[in-house]
């Protein structure tokens, strides 16, 4: 059975199934679909399926010309979990959040897999890309599966694959980014390895699907901790009069034993302000207190707190007070040059000032409507940006560094400017760096 599957992934008459068609499955499933396999997506949000059905993109830096290409290759997206009979592999790439307690939230894991399980079949294989906890594969969905009459490593294969998308970055795409793969048996890790060695350059794998969860906690930990340093470096260096960018700069000359990480106003996307907390959470059952990692978090959690005081010293340097101010957010999703806003720290920044009284608005050219989010309301479009527009607001938060912004025509005609990304580098009576 084993070397069946893998010669139908090798000679792509495998259907490939990509369940959850966000940021991260919809890319996904047009890469299988490129290379020559038939693909199913499935959705829960109708809206998904109707817009793929329709050649309509949702996702900025997905052009719809690439859905239309794919839907006359067979692509279909779908909410009936019913057609996941028809597939060989399902490729789960569904939301990992934290709850109100920042506790893993697994529950769109787990609610996916209840809906899958009357419809698995003999020798299909799960990969599982959420990120998540070391042990999630093995001890929460192996032994569903197990429960449903499969034999895991036998006639039914599972394996744990991390995602490693990085939206808007054109260097590295979705093929040229190695693949890390753990198994939940040597039989496992195959058939996974085979899943994904048509679609890209590198697989890499490892000894389980542990220590594949652990990598990809890793990963973002490392980034998590080193902003963290960085943004507390940024808090100390403004005390003493020092421009942290200077100094970033001058440190990364140094040839060895130095990578720069740069401030901003607070983590986002959906793996850095999230990921770390996965680890901490999973390391108090083994009795351990991750307190670096959690130290970073904390600096990392309180830096839209500090734009937000350095909107206040700003305004009182122009003799105005936070309240009633009208405050201008340049940018609202989390990282440059693309629509995502998953856990941006700007929406945070927006509701802090609406707190103290701040009348807010926002530009984006890549999020024309604030969307509903879990734990904030905003009623409000994107304001369309002209010489005459910013002279209306009292101040204005470069929160989000998009290339499309007019940056002369910004510093030249706002009244008031914090900048939390450094792109203005020049001293200018209305400037605050952030």
């Amino acid at each position: 059975m084993v070397n069946k599957i893998i010669q139908k992934f090798k000679n792509k008459t495998a259907v490939i199934g990509v369940v959850g068609l966000g940021y991260v499955g919809l890319p996904l499933a047009l890469r299988y679909v490129d290379v020559g396999y038939k693909v199913i997506g499935f959705d829960n949000d109708p809206m998904k399926p109707q817009s793929i059905s329709g050649g309509v993109t949702y996702i900025k830096h997905i052009p719809g010309s690439k859905i239309k290409a794919a839907r006359l290759k067979g692509f279909c997206a779908t909410t009936n979990f019913q057609r996941s009979r028809e597939v060989d592999a399902l490729i789960l790439c569904i939301p990992t959040p934290l709850d109100s307690h920042r506790e893993p939230d697994l529950s769109f894991v787990m609610n996916t897999l209840e809906s899958l399980l009357p419809y698995l079949k003999t020798g299909q294989v799960i990969s599982l890309e959420s990120t998540t906890y070391p042990g999630t594969t093995e001890e929460l969905l192996k032994p569903k599966i197990e429960e449903a009459g499969f034999v895991v490593g036998d006639d039914f294969f599972l394996v744990y694959s991390p995602e490693r998308e990085d939206p808007g970055n054109v260097k590295f795409t979705m093929h040229a980014i190695p693949k890390i793969c753990g198994g939940a048996t040597k039989r496992c890790l195959d058939v996974g390895v085979a899943l994904y060695n048509e679609i890209i350059d590198e697989v890499i794998p490892v000894s389980s699907t542990r220590a594949a969860e652990m990598t990809k906690l890793l990963e973002n930990i490392h980034r998590a901790v080193n902003i963290g340093l960085v943004n507390e470096m940024k808090t100390v260096a403004d005390r003493m009069g020092i421009d942290i960018y200077e100094v970033i700069d001058a440190a990364a000359t140094k040839p060895f034993g130095f990578v720069p990480y740069y401030p901003g106003p607070g983590l986002g996307g959906h793996c850095i302000p999230i990921d770390p907390f996965y680890l901490t959470w999973k390391a108090r059952e083994y009795g351990i207190n991750t307190r670096f990692i959690e130290l970073a978090g904390e600096v990392n959690s309180q830096m839209p707190a500090w734009v937000v005081g350095k909107v206040t010293d700003g305004l009182n340097q122009h003799k105005k007070a936070v309240n009633g101010s009208r405050v201008l957010i340049l940018g609202v999703a989390y990282k440059k040059n693309i629509d995502d806003m998953r856990e941006s720290p700007a929406v945070e920044i927006m509701s802090q000032l609406e707190n103290l009284g701040a009348k807010v608005e926002y530009s984006d050219p890549y999020v024309s409507v604030m969307p509903k989010m879990r734990r904030y309301s905003f009623d409000l479009k994107s304001v369309q940006l002209s010489a005459v527009i910013l002279t209306e607001y009292d101040c204005v938060i470069l929160t989000t560094d998009h290339d499309l912004f007019d940056y002369e025509m910004i510093l030249k005609e706002a009244r008031l400017i914090v900048d939390t990304r450094g792109r203005y580098r020049e001293k200018a009576a209305n400037l605050i760096g952030a």
